[in-house]
């Protein structure tokens, strides 16, 4: 994480220190004020001394990780998992359910040193996560059985720290293998061996398993309760770790895992904050459906083409256990392009959405949600925020006008964005 906060930095001084830009950290928005279908002003809070900072814009752009101006500017959105009437989606409910919304997960960094003691404390809600067993799981939650996302058969899981295993043996074709099945080896962020000897006396990786999912509250509209048992959770998943998890010569415990604040950059270890899969979402001018997208319904060649593309993505449609007690939803999809008009709201127009917030739904989300098309859409709300700026037209003209859109398509082009597949099969 440093070196991409290190990166990040690097891109941003030029125009900080040429006075074109203010970065305000640890602020949070708390108000908009909205009039004739435009946010006229934003307002935000210093979280550590509750200093408010009113701005006006032009434009707005909405990065948050669960879409917060959406609410606070009354933009039509949608919250949760929409009814199957709305969209005729196959695997959506029969009703709407606004609270149901993939878990979140607190992740950790771990290390490994035979020998050496690290045990945590006891966590305060450690006898509750000890003994819960959700309905479709095949054991207790804090076990190494899980089921297999795609299957939903109970599969077991390994977990052998530091393996002499070359690490450049690990399999990257998730349409192959999906990798979850070696708790070691599947977020490992750095592999002493890919490195000189005795540089590192230990792998590092990251906790980011079925183990530390959290489903029991929305955290949207109830996040700090959300995140407090989160966090609760992913504490209580490492004391097992250490103290009761089974091990391969028929022990129980490995005392020698250490929580890696150093890799966090928390006094506790844990993530800043937690992985957020679910977020509001613009009522958008092009929702992107499970029709569009699902394999099932398309065929594994079957990408929807878009006149307004504006970018790429490719993962499958991967929900993980909600709010609302699903399992696993994991369904094959297709190589997707990102369509503008799922970045430009029905009324509103000088808000855009910069990540999870764009037009998709519950079910969709599954698959866009995914990093680099996030990074994709903030890149793109920002240069059709400029663009727009520089041309004097609106975000609704530049999708909705071909002229202007192959425009703007030139200058994303120029930029290096990509926006179409090449013949690519779907998993």
């Amino acid at each position: 994480p440093r070196v991409a906060l290190a990166v990040l930095e690097a891109m941003l001084a030029p125009h900080r220190a040429s006075g074109l830009l203010t970065v305000l950290t640890e602020h949070r928005a708390v108000s908009a004020e909205h009039d004739n279908d435009a946010i006229t002003a934003v307002t935000v809070r210093d979280l550590r001394g509750g200093t408010l900072h009113t701005f006006a814009a032009p434009y707005v752009i909405d990065a948050t990780e669960t879409g917060e101006l959406l609410d606070l500017a009354g933009v039509e959105h949608a919250n949760g998992a929409e009814g199957h009437a709305e969209f005729e989606e196959p695997h959506a409910p029969a009703q709407a359910e606004p609270d149901n919304q993939q878990g979140i997960t607190v992740c950790f960094a771990l290390s490994h040193h035979e020998g050496e003691d690290h045990t945590i404390d006891r966590p305060e809600d450690y006898d509750f996560w000890r003994a819960y067993r959700p309905d479709f799981w095949p054991g207790p939650l804090l076990g190494f059985q899980a089921p297999d996302p795609r299957t939903l058969e109970p599969v077991p899981r390994s977990f052998v720290p530091n393996p002499e295993l070359d690490p450049l043996a690990v399999s990257a074709d998730q349409s192959a293998d999906a990798g979850d099945k070696e708790l070691w080896g599947f977020r490992r962020i750095l592999a002493r061996k890919l490195h000189r000897p005795g540089a590192f006396d230990s792998d590092i990786t990251l906790v980011n398993w079925p183990l530390n999912d959290y489903w029991l509250k929305p955290y949207i509209g109830r996040q700090a309760e959300a995140l407090r048992e989160a966090r609760q959770l992913s504490l209580s998943v490492l004391y097992w770790l250490q103290t009761e998890a089974p091990r391969a010569d028929g022990g129980t415990g490995f005392q020698g895992l250490r929580i890696r604040p150093d890799v966090t950059g928390t006094a506790d270890g844990l993530a800043k904050a937690a992985y957020v899969r679910e977020s509001r979402r613009i009522k958008a001018v092009t929702t992107v459906v499970e029709q569009d997208v699902a394999i099932d319904v398309v065929g594994p060649y079957g990408t929807k083409h878009y006149r307004d593309s504006v970018g790429v993505g490719g993962y499958r449609i991967d929900l993980h256990p909600s709010t609302g007690g699903d399992t696993y939803i994991d369904i094959g999809s297709v190589p997707f392009e990102i369509p503008l008009g799922a970045l430009v709201p029905r009324r509103v127009r000088n808000l855009l959405p910069a990540g999870k917030n764009i037009g998709t739904t519950h079910i969709t989300n599954g698959c866009y949600r995914l990093h680099p098309v996030e990074w994709n859409v903030g890149e793109v709300a920002g240069a059709l925020a400029a663009h727009c700026l520089a041309e004097d037209v609106e975000p609704h003209q530049v999708q909705a006008e071909d002229k202007r859109f192959e425009v703007f398509g030139r200058v994303l082009d120029r930029a290096g964005v990509q926006r179409r597949w090449p013949d690519v099969r779907g998993y």
